[in-house]
């Protein structure tokens, strides 16, 4: 047992050593300025936050600082108690320090409980979802204190450790307890105290007790020189990290009137926990769970880190950690950073010379010696015996030089001439994909040119020559990279599959226009790289997922109404600068909720504008193919071939039809085969909205909800002279919380539908489309075909 607690002892030592390192690295802080990273002297990296619903991972990691204290404390948020105070967050070994007065006192026989609280699953296996942690096998033990009994520790309905007290026949005042600490070892002898490791991670455990002196009545024997002073003494039951019998452990065994209680000093007692992420939909085999493949939905952020599966008896999920050679928070964009070992080189078995690298290091010995540099004493010096060795030795080295210098020779001409076709490659590519066109109408502009055309040696860095770990998306139409240029921006780069040949230059006009919006809702286009076959786009990086991602969650509660409305507000001003603040107007053709991101602070970033088109000022539309998503398109424009702005707002009203009642578009059918729309749109009419509404928004909305019900309405009306425009649409929205009467009440009305064409039938055109997007062309296959038409 000895050797086992020390194995266990030093363990905790090398986490706290490692996390004191880690601690000392520049680690850089993406979370909202809002967010609090210290509670008193206590650090709480994320994904643990405090405060705001978006400084902290999930409501499991969420921590309560109490400020009243001196210094201030921060405590798990466990059913809003305030029962474990958090000492140290340890996030490369995911795994956590709590103090708390969690001990048992047990005078007489029979079951107690110890548990972290909260939505844990009992000891018998049954119980609601597990919280994200659970105390830390191996890292903690259970001790008891007392005379003549034995203590058993169950969990899930298994006996997970125990342990037994005894006490002498002349101990009739606990005497014994006191002389069961051995100073030297730090652990109990069974005389008096015991302790043992709890080997299995529970987050409950279940404490059953048996006095082993009782007569066959349950009463103490009545015998003379009985133990029965010292049997009758009270039995403490306590659960604590292995360290803690080191420091306080004999002031406990000392004070015969000890209970584990917050009044008495000793009454804190420490436990390791270790934590993870939950997956983010149960299922009922633990075994089909493991980290996301996509990065884009990992919680792991660092593109210097990598995910492992945690698993434990009653839940299962994963972690982050930085790669070898990297230290730091994973779970933060750019925050694994590169370790300069070199600087503590003995610290990582180096003990000759050293060069640190990224993520690496080489170590070698020194001039004159010869050997393992990476053994202690492993370099040993060179010495020339006598002459002829030595000329021997001159005439080996030259011919080796020789040999070195011709391969190098050879080699060096090998790739200059490689460098050279692939140069020559890629002016081809350049010329042909029309890059001189591009460069002459972004040079208009100061600053452009510059950074509008990317090479391809840039991409190839940036993404660590297209490292399929760094793939964050793909479709039909091509694979995106994240990647890192080398100005420090994080970009997100489009990769085509298909081979387009024709209307290359339109193509290059249409990305110079894109080029010069500059909207915070609108996903920035930082340029394209023409050095291959096909051009490629690079984007603004969004992390954080879509908005039908965080819109359409299980369980009944998602976006809040603010943030919803927010949000649509965010949209409504994005396509209103498209369509009437740039120099020539661009209708966006794909407004959905898949194509509005949302940054950490939940922001709205308006995407993917490869069916973009530009309407020249002095036209009002143009004939086009129908593009876009089934529940999505406009049926105008279906039905007689016409682009217009309003083509977006209907798009638009969709979306606000998806906020308020968080049902999907192309996938609603009512019982009476009515699409998302018309079924809303009846009911509006009806006046009978709740029967469609988003239960969560009825509650939080109020008033506001039934506003934003009139503008989607209005934006869903069939014929577009009936639709509001966007700057409309906008200014009504802005206004919603102020001003009750809309500006749009003189565009709905009760018959929305009715129209010469009459009432129509969504679900006869989605049945002409596919499923999901049906985009008649991406940016990549139409290449700015909107700039046929003269501007």
């Amino acid at each position: 047992m000895r050797s086992s607690l020390s194995m266990s002892m030093a363990v905790v030592a090398a986490l706290l050593l490692s996390m004191s390192t880690a601690a000392t690295g520049r680690v850089p802080v993406a979370l909202a300025p809002d967010c609090n990273t210290t509670c008193g002297k206590v650090k709480v990296p994320y994904p643990f936050g405090m405060g705001p619903r978006h400084c902290y991972r999930q409501p499991g990691f969420k921590l309560i600082c109490d400020y009243a204290s001196k210094p201030p404390r921060p405590y798990l948020d466990i059913d809003g108690g305030r029962e474990f105070e958090v000492t140290d967050i340890f996030v490369e070994n995911n795994t956590m320090r709590v103090v708390s007065s969690h001990g048992l006192n047990m005078s007489g026989t029979g079951r107690s409980r110890w548990s972290l609280g909260g939505r844990s699953a009992g000891a018998d296996g049954t119980g609601a979802t597990p919280l994200p942690y659970v105390l830390l096998a191996g890292f903690n033990e259970l001790i008891i204190t007392g005379c003549n009994v034995l203590a058993t520790l169950v969990g899930n309905g298994h006996i997970v450790s125990g342990c037994a007290s005894f006490c002498s026949s002349t101990d009739d005042h606990g005497s014994g307890v006191t002389g069961s600490f051995n100073p030297d070892g730090n652990i109990c002898s069974n005389i008096g105290c015991c302790q043992s490791e709890i080997p299995i991670d529970y987050a409950s455990y279940d404490v059953r007790l048996r006095r082993l002196d009782l007569d066959d009545d349950g009463t103490f024997p009545k015998k003379k020189n009985s133990t029965t002073a010292g049997s009758q003494l009270p039995v403490n039951v306590i659960i604590a990290a292995t360290d803690w019998l080191t420091q306080d452990m004999a002031m406990f065994l000392n004070d015969p009137e000890f209970s584990p209680r917050p009044k008495t000093g000793l009454g804190r007692v420490p436990v390791i926990l270790r934590w993870a992420v939950p997956h983010e939909s149960a299922v009922s085999d633990f075994g089909t769970r493991e980290c996301p493949r996509s990065a884009a939905r990992s919680i792991c952020k660092s593109i210097n880190s990598q995910c492992r599966d945690e698993a434990s008896a009653t839940f299962r999920g994963y972690s982050c950690k930085c790669k070898e050679g990297y230290q730091g928070n994973a779970y933060l964009t750019d925050g694994c950073q590169d370790i300069d070992e070199c600087k503590h080189k003995e610290e990582y078995g180096c003990f000759g010379e050293c060069g640190n690298k990224i993520g690496s290091f080489d170590c070698w010995c020194p001039p004159g010696y010869h050997g393992n540099a990476t053994r202690h004493h492993g370099c040993i010096k060179s010495v020339i015996k006598n002459k002829n060795t030595g000329l021997s030795v001159t005439i080996g080295v030259s011919c080796g030089a020789g040999l070195v210098l011709s391969v190098l020779t050879a080699f060096f001409v090998y790739k200059k001439l490689k460098s050279r076709r692939a140069k020559m490659l890629r002016r081809k590519f350049f010329e042909q994909n029309h890059g001189q066109l591009l460069e002459q109408l972004v040079s208009q502009k100061a600053g452009i040119a510059e950074r509008m055309i990317i090479t391809l040696d840039e991409l190839k860095k940036a993404t660590r020559n297209f490292d399929e770990d760094l793939v964050v998306g793909g479709g039909g139409h091509g694979t995106v990279y994240m990647g890192i240029l080398s100005n420090q921006h994080i970009v997100a780069i489009k990769k085509p599959k298909k081979l387009v040949q024709k209307e290359i230059d339109e193509f290059i006009n249409e990305v110079a226009i894109l080029s010069q919006i500059n909207h915070r809702n609108v996903v920035k286009l930082y340029g394209c790289c023409l050095e291959t076959e096909v051009p490629m786009l690079i984007y603004e990086f969004i992390s954080n997922g879509t908005l039908s991602e965080h819109l359409h969650v299980e369980g009944p509660k998602s976006l809040s109404w603010s943030d919803r409305l927010r949000i649509a507000i965010e949209t409504s001003k994005s396509i209103a600068y498209l369509h009437s603040t740039t120099s020539i107007p661009i209708i966006h053709r794909d407004i959905k909720s898949a194509n509005i991101l949302l940054d950490d602070s939940l922001i709205a970033k308006v995407a993917d504008f490869g069916a973009s088109r530009c309407i020249p000022i002095e036209k009002s539309g143009i004939t086009t193919k129908v593009q876009g998503t089934r529940g999505y398109w406009d049926p105008a424009c279906f039905y007689t071939g016409r682009l217009t702005e309003k083509s977006d707002v209907f798009s638009f009203g969709v979306v606000l039809v998806e906020l308020l009642t968080r049902k999907k578009p192309f996938e609603y059918l009512s019982s009476d085969d009515e699409a998302l729309i018309v079924r809303f749109a009846r009911l509006f009419a009806e006046g009978n909205l709740l029967e469609i509404l988003d239960p969560q928004i009825v509650e939080e909305g109020g008033h506001e909800v039934e506003e934003v019900a009139n503008i989607a309405v209005a934006c869903i009306k069939l014929t577009p002279e009936s639709r509001p425009t966007m700057r409309q649409v906008e200014l009504t929205l802005e206004g919603i919380r102020v001003i009750q009467e809309g500006t749009l009440d003189n565009v709905v009305s009760n018959n929305v539908y009715t129209t010469d064409i009459g009432i129509y039938d969504l679900s006869a055109i989605d049945r002409r489309g596919s499923e999901g997007s049906t985009r008649c062309y991406s940016m990549e296959e139409e290449f700015a075909l909107s700039a046929r038409y003269s501007r």
